[in-house]
C-alpha cells in the first residue's frame, strides 16, 4: 500500500510538473503570437510610412522640376522684350547724355568765367552723371540678356520702363545744369564787360 502511495505521489508530481510546463508553453506560444502580431503591425506601419514618404518625395521632385522649369523660363528673354521700343530710346538718351556732357564740359573748361574749383565741381557733377549713365546701361544689358536675371516678361518691361524714366530724368537734369552753367557764364561775361567799359569810361 505504501509503495502504491509513493507511486501515486510520483505520478501526481510528474503530472503536476508536466502541467506547469504545459502552462508555461501555452504562455510562451501566446506571447509569440502577440509578438508576431506586433511585428506585422510594425511592418504595415513602415510600409504605409514608406509609401507616403515616396509619394511626398515624388510630388516634391515633381514640384521642384516644375519650379526649376519655371525659373529657367524666367532666364529667357522673349522677342517681345527684345523688341521693346524703349530699349533703343534708353540707349539713345544715354548716348546723348555722354555726348552733350563732354561737349559742355570742354566748353566750360575753356571758358575764362570759371575758377579752378568751379571747374572741379562741374567735373564731379558730370562724373556722377556719367556713372549713373553707365550703371543704367549695365542694368539694361542685364535685363535684356538671357541667363542673367530670373524675371518674367512683365517684370522685364517694368524694369525697362524704370530705366527709361531715369534716362529721361538724367537728360533733363543735364540740359538744366548745362543751361544754368551757360547762363552763369554769360552773366559773368557781361559783368566783366561792364566793368571793362566803366574802366575805359573813367580812365582807370
Amino acid at each position: 500500500m505504501k509503495k502504491i502511495l509513493i507511486i501515486l505521489l510520483l505520478v501526481a508530481n510528474y503530472c503536476f510538473g508536466q502541467s506547469q510546463e504545459a502552462k508555461q508553453l501555452l504562455l510562451d506560444v501566446e506571447k509569440l503570437a502577440q509578438l508576431k502580431q506586433m511585428l506585422s503591425q510594425m511592418k504595415q506601419g513602415y510600409q504605409i510610412l514608406h509609401s507616403g514618404y515616396t509619394a511626398i518625395r515624388d510630388i516634391s521632385k515633381g514640384n521642384f522640376d516644375l519650379h526649376k522649369s519655371f525659373l529657367d523660363g524666367l532666364l529667357e528673354v522673349s522677342p517681345t522684350v527684345k523688341k521693346y521700343k524703349r530699349i533703343a530710346d534708353i540707349i539713345s538718351y544715354q548716348a546723348n547724355i555722354i555726348k552733350e556732357y563732354k561737349a559742355a564740359f570742354k566748353q566750360f573748361k575753356e571758358d575764362k568765367q570759371f575758377t579752378v574749383s568751379e571747374i572741379d565741381y562741374l567735373g564731379k557733377v558730370y562724373a556722377n552723371l556719367l556713372e549713373r549713365s553707365v550703371n543704367s546701361l549695365e542694368d539694361l544689358a542685364m535685363i535684356i540678356t538671357a541667363g542673367k536675371l530670373r524675371m518674367s516678361d512683365d517684370e522685364r518691361l517694368r524694369a525697362i520702363d524704370k530705366l527709361y524714366d531715369e534716362a529721361v530724368d538724367q537728360y533733363a537734369f543735364l540740359n538744366e545744369f548745362n543751361n544754368s552753367t551757360a547762363i552763369l557764364s554769360l552773366q559773368r561775361e557781361k559783368e566783366q564787360m561792364d566793368i571793362d567799359l566803366m574802366r575805359k569810361v573813367h580812365g582807370y
